[in-house]
């Protein structure tokens, strides 16, 4: 039901993975040049052109996105439900590997860069772990029908 705790976490984490989309995830400093990394990709602060697009995030993200937005409508069918927060757990672990290296790789070709990582971008940390929560609390759930289903 979308009344149970479980909704919560959900739509807790696909809030914060919705704040992401406004909010710069890290910063690029290399001299007297500042870049911003966000969903487009590495952009020149000052002039506003993308200097390396990420395509695939964003293609990563918003896979991210949808499913958590339909984790959240599956409650009727909780083995569902429990297995695609799973699986986008796993997809958050390798968005934030992918992001890393993404960022890596644009700075091995600046000399004597700087990157700083914001906060922001430990959101899909934390939404994987209200995932965790929610994937408990489905399974509590499923026992409970279980062994109401017994009792008949």
């Amino acid at each position: 039901m979308l009344q149970r705790i479980q909704t919560f976490y959900l739509a807790l984490g696909l809030i914060l993975l919705g704040i992401m989309i406004g909010l710069p995830w890290g910063e690029i400093i290399a001299g007297d040049t500042i870049y911003t990394f966000n969903i487009k990709g590495i952009i020149e602060t000052d002039s506003a052109d993308v200097v390396n697009q990420a395509l695939h995030l964003t293609i990563l993200f918003g896979l991210i996105l949808l499913i958590q937005i339909a984790i959240i409508f599956l409650y009727k069918k909780r083995v569902l439900q429990m297995r695609m927060a799973t699986y986008n757990i796993l997809i958050m672990a390798g968005f934030l590997v992918l992001a890393w290296f993404f960022v890596r790789s644009a700075v091995k070709d600046i000399d004597d860069a700087l990157v700083n990582f914001k906060v922001v971008l430990a959101f899909p940390l934390v939404a994987g772990i209200l995932n965790y929560l929610a994937i408990r609390a489905i399974g509590r759930d499923e026992a409970l029908v279980r062994s109401i289903d017994r009792i008949r």
